[in-house]
């Protein structure tokens, strides 16, 4: 089962790494590897649905969402409520961004919820792996 969600993802990575690779040569921002980013791109991807043509108009505008995002958490750590504050008015803002290329609220939400949800996926991943790492040594 966990074979096949890999194969799809690599698939769709390969998908959505080919259309953002048309629309433009800038890197997304941020320290994260390369394969990291293809893995969430693909994820992403598979779960709003995006067509080639929403790709090419999402993916700009979900890089300056992440980087506004990450550049507030760098600023406010110290002042949570006024952190937490900052988030929603920045998330309020892209919703209506990301609603002009998605249309339906669903995918939007998808979009607003897309990082926690691929770090869940993450760690379950990584949480199975150390089990069978372990497996093996024993």
């Amino acid at each position: 089962m966990m074979k096949h969600f890999f194969c799809s993802l690599l698939l769709t990575t390969c998908f959505a790494l080919a259309s953002h690779a048309q629309q433009d040569d800038t890197p997304p921002p941020g320290p994260a590897p390369s394969n990291i980013i293809g893995l969430k791109m693909a994820f992403v991807t598979k779960q709003l649905a995006l067509t080639n043509e929403e790709a090419q108009k999402f993916w700009p505008v979900y890089y300056s969402y992440t980087a506004e995002l990450r550049k507030l958490r760098l600023r406010k750590r110290e002042d949570v409520l006024a952190l937490e504050e900052d988030m929603l008015n920045l998330r309020k803002k892209y919703r209506t961004e990301f609603k002009k290329i998605l249309i339906s609220d669903d995918r939007v939400n998808k979009t607003l919820t897309a990082d926690r949800d691929f770090l869940i996926v993450v760690r379950k991943e990584l949480q199975q792996r150390r089990l069978r790492g372990k497996g093996k040594q024993e």
